[in-house]
């Protein structure tokens, strides 16, 4: 789950990490108001779930209250990569004399987290890992380990940062650090880093992704959760309670476990096709789990086929039919469908199918191969 910038702030404030004063406001009149109390200069930015807001036109420095209220005016209602900005965060412009970028996330390849920095603050950290590398350092750890004050000044050093502003940073890092591994968050970024003229450090700009699975241990958090940004198969699978990910191909897949259904778009993918989503049904699926499934997979106007694949363990093979053949009796499914069913109640299963317009496949490759054929137009 993506966080807003002021909501990200907030979060980063109770972590001792310092950021510009400021206010959310959702009227040109709150920008004007807002502008006021912070003295006249300010920045007035865009919130919304998405990055360039700047190369856009999303984020306006202004000199007094009179030009934040036409610059709130422009940027409220303003499409952004297609989202629409209904609110800005007007706060204090900071005049910078260095700029830093400091990030946590996972490291799959490591296996843990990696802290990252860099002298380079302020632009895309991709753009500076393509072109100049040996300006970002990383430094791996665990939660369990933690992140130490000698981690975290070696790490500054490496970067490239200012001596004298290293000893003010170091509480940074293990701050970024508490915040990522407490708030079970995906990535926790501040980008820039802006040191003053008086030697202060503030998190000008900030960003935190919030893991979907964690969000039960965090029940203040559900409520920041926004539809913006998120594609609108994904907010209706959200709503069935479904695991679903939208895809860029024309095969629909179903199936029981994650490793199942990627295993599933692998297969397809073998056999020259491509996937549509990935939507796990989880064990011990029932009958209108399976028929809300198809419902979801039927919304996708890009699907040309679809192709359910069930090992039988704790789901039952009949329940799975059963849920197909509600589905076809309750919707328009004028679809192909192929379906391997293997395991528990397998026979019952396919004893249901076959009173079905769905075609039976005895292996997860055989079945790949058929819903190709199909989506490009074969037998």
């Amino acid at each position: 789950m993506k966080l807003h910038e002021y909501q990200a702030k907030e979060i980063m404030r109770r972590y001792g990490i310092p950021t510009p004063r400021g206010k959310v406001a959702e009227t040109p009149d709150e920008v004007f108001k807002i502008a006021t109390e912070l003295g006249g200069r300010a920045v007035v930015k865009a919130q919304v779930h998405v990055g360039g807001r700047g190369k856009a036109g999303g984020i306006r420095v202004v000199n007094n209250p009179d030009e934040a209220r036409v610059a709130g005016s422009e940027i409220l209602g303003m499409d952004i990569k297609g989202l629409t900005v209904g609110k800005v965060l007007v706060e204090e412009a900071i005049e910078a004399v260095s700029e830093y970028y400091l990030g946590v996330t996972v490291d799959r390849s490591q296996k843990s987290v990696t802290i990252i920095a860099s002298s380079e603050g302020g632009i895309d950290i991709e753009e500076v890992a393509a072109k100049t590398p040996q300006k970002i350092s990383k430094m791996w750890s665990t939660p369990k380990e933690g992140f130490m004050p000698w981690q975290a000044r070696s790490l500054a050093l490496d970067a490239g940062f200012d001596e004298g502003t290293i000893a003010r940073v170091g509480g940074y890092f293990s701050g970024l650090f508490k915040l990522f591994e407490r708030e079970d968050a995906e990535l926790a970024e501040i980008n820039p880093l802006m040191v003053t003229k008086d030697g202060k450090a503030i998190a000008a700009d900030a960003k935190i992704t919030l893991d979907d699975n964690a969000l039960f241990r965090h029940p203040g958090y559900s409520d920041l959760w926004e539809e913006e940004g998120d594609d609108p198969l994904e907010q209706e699978a959200r709503k069935r309670k479904l695991t679903y990910v939208k895809l860029n191909g024309d095969i629909g897949v179903i199936g029981n476990g994650a490793g199942l259904v990627m295993a599933t778009i692998d297969a397809i993918k073998a056999e020259g096709g491509e996937a549509a989503n990935f939507l796990d049904i989880g064990g011990g699926a029932r009958a209108e789990v399976v028929q809300s499934a198809l419902e979801l997979i039927l919304m996708d106007e890009a699907v040309k086929a679809i192709l359910i694949n069930v090992f039988g363990g704790i789901t039952r093979c009949d329940e799975v039919a059963q849920g197909l053949l509600k589905a076809i009796e309750s919707v328009n499914l004028d679809l192909p469908v192929v379906v391997r069913l293997v395991g528990t109640k397998e026979a019952e299963g396919r004893a249901i199918l076959s009173e079905t317009p769905a075609v039976t496949a005895d292996t997860m490759v055989d079945a790949a191969k058929r819903i190709v054929a199909i989506a490009g137009g074969g037998i």
